[in-house]
Formats: structure tokens, C-alpha cells, sequence
């Protein structure tokens, strides 16, 4: 080969090799590249993901922190603290003279916390709930399964085993556990009872409290924010296992407890009260039962308020008399509305027709609209009947047995004779508009507002819909209801001088946690008629007890004026019956007493309000009277 062709071959051969070895760069290159692709993709896919979850992390942590914090703050407090409710005492009742008639004596509540009652085994643990159920069941006769399952409850809370429980059950409690040596799960906390050291005396108006302590009628109810006080607490840190973490802070809030009430009412006057209106049912064999007020015209205070029958306050729930008629034959729903209907202080939620005690008022109007005086001679004619457009009214004296007639009569003739027509007749005279008036002076359009729970008031024709016949019916007290309170408080303002006052029963209340005392003031309302009018018709109310149909309630030795009632049974109402009352005052000067007796459908042998309800007006005051003091004013 000659010199060229080796220049030649050596020159390929070197170009080849080169252009090999570029392959192998660039091939060399081309992964390199690849690779630094896969992980640039890599590496912003991973800061990506990072980044999201950064920002779920971030969120959720404002979530817990902001939006859910303050929630979850107070779980953890609730899950390692503990508290321990302080109970307020209920405050007392007390009559006027200071005799307790509500207390509260202490006793204890019984319970348990479930989670603190184990052992160092699950088996020990079993073992000792049942050991604990079959105690406290059978240290206050208990269900023993029911025990059971509130023991086995996996709960940190307090569960109630018994409540209101007595001394001697306590000691035979702590007695057990000592032998037991059982120190923890088990808690003694001290507890009220209510007592009623008198029984039924002045149930109604009293009221009683349930299990839990909270009033249910009367007193008990229409103050009981006054009367249960404000409970008190008392807060620790407790560990995983809820034991007391100690050296921990403990915050105590103390207990306040209620106030001490004093009613108007006095227990002797109220028991002498109880005791005629009791004995007048029963002679006169009422199907509904009696009420009787007595009540001071000069300060509204009510001395006595009663209603017959009555119950015991200490066992509430247990019907008396006609209540318990029929009784397992009736259901859960009939059962209830008879309590209630027992418990109803029926002075201030019963309304009734008053009947011819009315009749005072629509005298009082007359006289003080000067349409008549009290003695003028055959002012007034009773034929038996008034013809109203068609619509024939009776006097009372012209339907059997009597069959008579009046006559001529002057008003105080009229008020002593209880006489229909002569009202008719001068109702006319003064006329709706007029008589509607007074009506809302004297108090019968709105409620007493003494503070009893229940109130009603009175109902009424509107005024636009009395006609002749309405206006002739009201004028002595029927065909309109109003409650027992309502017209003793209109009869207290005549004998008050003509002074409308309103009642009281609540006299003060006592803050027993530092002593200071307060005092319900009396509260004048207006003057409804003038003084010379209220004693021209407390005259006429003393010529009905002395020689007209209110001699029956005549007192030896003391000045009485009254009127008689009776109200025929309501329109529409069956099982309604006749209503027979009598309302009294005393002394006639100076008057200090009103007192007003209802007897609800008697089935003696009169409805008339003069022959049943007048001699059980004599009865109370006759004891009543001297009892307060009033010195006998007549020979």
C-alpha cells in the first residue's frame, strides 16, 4: 500500500472512531437530559403535595384553634374538673303571728359516679358494682336491676339513687360502706324537705313543693323564685381517673339561700275559719264544697282564706273527698286534672254569680249618683215580678213556698227584703253606662293582683250588648261571674269609707343570709264612693241583719251589717246548682272585718243564702271577733 493510501485509511478510520465517540457523547447527553427532566417533574410534584398539605394543616389548625376552640376548651375543662352542686335552702312560711307553716328540714340526696366505683381487675371491678347495687338497694328498697344498670354505667357524672332521705337511713348508709370499705363512688349530699307542720290548714292558699323542691300551687308556686334561693357549686381538677389532682385549684361559689316569707293570715283565725266551713258543707251537703274569706277593709290584709275540702300539703298527690270519686276508674289525664282542681284556691280562680250580695253595689251607685235616697217611702213597687219587653222576672218571695209580694218599699226596704223588682227598677234608673262605671271602679273588669297564681276576673256582657233584660239580672248579681276576692274587696271598700284597697296576703319577706326585712306596703287604689254614701249603705247592711233576711247572722254583743245572696244555677250548666253566700262587716263604725261565706250547690233543706250561709257568718264571728281583740260595740 502505498504512502497516500495509509494517509487515507488512518484518516477514515480516525474519523470513524470520532464520529463513534460523538454517538456515545451525545447518546451520553440525551440521558443526562431525561434524567434531569424526571426529576424536575418529581421535585415540583412533591413541593406541590408538601404545599397542600402545609395549607390543610394550616386550616385545620385555625379550625381547632378559632372556629372550634372555645368548644373544645370547655370539653377539656369539663373532662378534668368536677363539681358539686351546693343546694339553696327554701326559705319558710310563717302566719302572721310567727307560727311556721312551711319549713324546710335537712336531709340528704344519695348518689353515685359510676366511674369511680372499680377495682384493680376488670373482674374485681365487676364484684364490686354488684356488691354496691345489692347495698343500696336494699339499704332504701331499691330495685335491685335498676341499681344495677346505674351502677354499671360507664358515666363520670353524678347518678341520684334517693332523694329526701332521713337521718337514720344515712347512718345505716355510711355504716355499710365503712364495713365494706367503700371511700369512693358513693356520695352523701346534704339535701331540704318541705313539712307542712299543720297538715291541711291553709293547703290552697299555701301550696306545696314537688320532690325536686319547686312549688307546685298556691304560695309555693306564685313565689317560688323568692322563696328556693340560688344554688351553689363547688369546683375542682380531677385526673384521667377522676381523682381530685392535688394541691389543685378549687373555686367555690357559696349558695344563697331563700327568702323567709310572713303572710297577713292568722292560723287561729284561719282554723276557726276551717272549722265552720267544714261543719256548713256537710250539713248542708254541698256537692262542690265552700269557700270563706276574712279580710281587713282598712289595710287589704287577708285574715283567713279557705276552701273546703282541702288536702294535706305533706301528701299532696292523694285525693280527698268528692276528688277522689271514682278514682282508680279514671285515666292518667283525669286523674291530674282532679289534683289540680284540688289544689285551686278558688277565692281568686273560681268565678261565680254573686246573687243579691250584689245588689250592695248597684245600692252604692244609686246613692252616690244622688238617683235616690235610702228612705223614701213606696220608692219602689214588687207586685212578685217585673214584665222586662216580654221576658217575666220573679222576686224570690213569689215562687213557692212563699207566693208573695213586696209592695211598697224605700231602698233599705228593698236591700232588707232582698227584693228583685225594686232593683229592676232602680237599674233602670241609673242606666248601663253609669252602672259599667263603677263597675270598673269597684274593681270587677281587672284582677285583684293579690299574687296568687291562677287569677281570673270578671266576665261581662260588653256594654254595646246589655239590653233591658241584661241590665235587669245584673242588678242583682246574676247572668255575670266575678270571683269570691272580687266582691269581698268591693265590700271592703264600702266598709273602708268608700276607699278601694288591695288585698294583701304576703306581709314581708326576710333575707335570711343577712337578716334585712321587707315590707309589702298597703296600697290604696282610689275612692270609689264617697264616705257619707259608704255609710248610708253600711246602715241599710245593718237593718239586713237586724230585722231583715239576715238575722241569722246576728253576734250577741256586736254590731253586724250583711246581705244575703243566691244565685240560680247557670244557663246551660247542669251540674252547676245553686250558689248561696252571705257577706258580712263589723263592726258597723270603724269596721275591721268583712268576711264572705260561699256555699257551692247545697242540697239541704233551703238554697237560700240567709238560711245556709248567714249562720255559719255567726258561728266564725262570733270566735273571730274576740280573737282580734274588737270589743263587743252593742248591748
Amino acid at each position: 500500500m502505498n504512502e497516500n493510501n495509509k494517509k487515507l485509511a488512518k484518516k477514515v478510520k480516525n474519523k470513524i472512531n470520532k464520529t463513534k465517540t460523538d454517538e456515545k457523547i451525545a447518546k451520553l447527553k440525551s440521558n443526562l437530559n431525561i434524567e434531569n427532566v424526571v426529576s424536575t417533574k418529581k421535585l415540583k410534584t412533591f413541593l406541590i403535595l408538601s404545599f397542600i398539605i402545609f395549607l390543610l394543616l394550616i386550616g385545620r389548625l385555625f379550625y381547632l384553634q378559632v372556629v372550634d376552640g372555645s368548644y373544645l376548651a370547655s370539653l377539656a375543662t369539663r373532662q378534668q374538673t368536677t363539681s358539686e352542686e351546693i343546694s339553696s335552702k327554701r326559705g319558710n312560711i310563717y302566719d302572721a303571728t310567727g307560727a311556721s307553716l312551711a319549713i324546710s328540714e335537712t336531709v340528704d340526696t344519695i348518689s353515685i359516679t359510676p366511674s369511680r366505683i372499680k377495682g384493680e381487675t376488670d373482674e374485681e371491678t365487676a364484684t364490686l358494682k354488684e356488691t354496691v347495687a345489692k347495698g343500696l338497694s336494699e339499704i332504701f328498697s331499691l330495685d335491685y336491676d335498676e341499681t344495677l344498670e346505674k351502677v354499671n354505667r360507664t358515666s363520670s357524672t353524678s347518678v341520684t339513687i334517693a332523694q329526701k332521705v332521713e337521718e337514720d337511713k344515712v347512718q345505716a348508709l355510711e355504716a355499710w360502706m365503712e364495713e365494706n370499705k367503700i371511700s369512693a363512688g358513693i356520695n352523701i349530699d346534704e339535701d331540704t324537705k318541705r313539712y307542712y307542720p299543720h297538715g291541711t290548714l291553709l293547703s290552697q292558699v299555701i301550696g306545696a313543693c314537688g320532690t325536686d323542691n319547686q312549688g307546685l300551687a298556691g304560695i309555693e308556686y306564685s313565689y317560688n323564685s323568692i322563696l328556693e334561693g340560688t344554688s351553689g357549686e363547688i369546683v375542682t381538677s380531677t385526673d384521667a381517673s377522676q381523682s381530685e389532682i392535688p394541691n389543685s385549684q378549687e373555686s367555690f361559689i357559696p349558695a344563697e339561700n331563700g327568702y323567709d316569707l310572713t303572710l297577713t293570715v292568722d292560723i287561729n283565725i284561719q282554723s276557726i275559719v276551717e272549722k265552720y266551713l267544714k261543719q256548713a258543707v256537710e250539713e248542708n251537703s254541698c256537692s262542690r264544697g265552700g269557700n270563706c274569706i276574712i279580710m281587713n277593709p282598712q289595710t287589704g290584709d287577708i285574715l283567713a282564706m279557705a276552701s273546703y275540702p282541702n288536702y294535706d300539703l305533706n301528701d299532696p298527690f292523694t285525693p280527698t273527698s268528692y276528688y277522689a270519686d271514682n278514682w282508680d276508674s279514671l285515666s292518667s289525664q283525669e286523674k291530674s286534672s282532679r289534683i289540680y282542681e284540688m289544689w285551686k284556691v278558688r277565692s281568686v280562680s273560681e268565678t261565680y254569680e254573686p246573687g243579691s250580695v250584689f245588689k250592695l253595689i248597684t245600692a252604692s251607685v244609686a246613692l252616690e249618683e244622688d238617683i235616690t235616697q235610702t228612705d223614701i217611702t213606696n220608692d219602689f213597687y214588687c207586685n212578685g215580678f217585673e214584665d222586662i219587653n216580654g221576658t217575666v222576672i220573679q222576686c224570690w218571695v213569689h215562687q213557692a213556698p212563699y207566693y208573695r209580694t213586696h209592695e211598697g218599699e224605700s231602698l233599705r226596704e228593698a236591700l232588707m227584703d232582698s227584693c228583685n223588682p225594686s232593683f229592676m227598677q232602680l237599674a233602670r234608673r241609673i242606666g248601663a253606662d253609669t252602672l259599667y262605671k263603677y263597675y270598673d271602679a269597684f274593681g270587677f273588669f281587672t284582677k285583684t293582683n293579690i299574687g296568687l297564681s291562677g287569677e281570673s276576673s270578671g266576665i261581662f256582657h260588653d256594654l254595646d250588648k246589655v239590653n233591658s233584660v241584661e241590665l235587669a239580672t245584673m242588678s242583682f248579681g246574676q247572668r255575670f261571674t266575678i270571683t269570691p276576692l272580687q266582691m269581698c274587696t268591693a265590700i271592703a271598700a264600702i266598709a273602708n269609707n268608700g276607699y278601694l284597697v288591695q288585698p294583701r296576703i304576703v306581709k314581708s319577706m326576710k333575707n335570711t343570709d343577712t337578716g334585712e326585712i321587707t315590707e309589702f306596703e298597703t296600697k290604696q287604689i282610689r275612692q270609689v264612693i264617697s264616705s257619707q254614701t259608704a255609710n248610708e249603705v253600711k246602715s241599710m247592711m245593718q237593718s239586713v241583719v237586724t230585722d231583715g233576711t239576715g238575722k241569722n247572722a246576728q253576734v250577741q254583743g256586736y254590731s253586724i251589717g250583711g246581705k244575703s245572696g243566691t244565685s240560680e244555677p247557670i244557663v246551660g250548666d247542669t251540674n252547676a246548682g245553686y250558689v248561696t253566700s252571705f257577706a258580712a262587716i263589723s263592726p258597723i263604725e270603724n269596721t275591721q272585718i268583712v268576711i264572705l261565706v260561699t256555699l257551692y250547690d247545697p242540697n239541704g233543706d233551703s238554697h237560700q243564702g240567709g238560711q245556709t250561709a248567714a249562720p255559719v257568718v255567726s258561728n266564725i264571728l262570733s270566735e273571730v271577733l274576740p280573737a282580734l281583740g274588737i270589743a263587743p260595740d252593742q248591748n
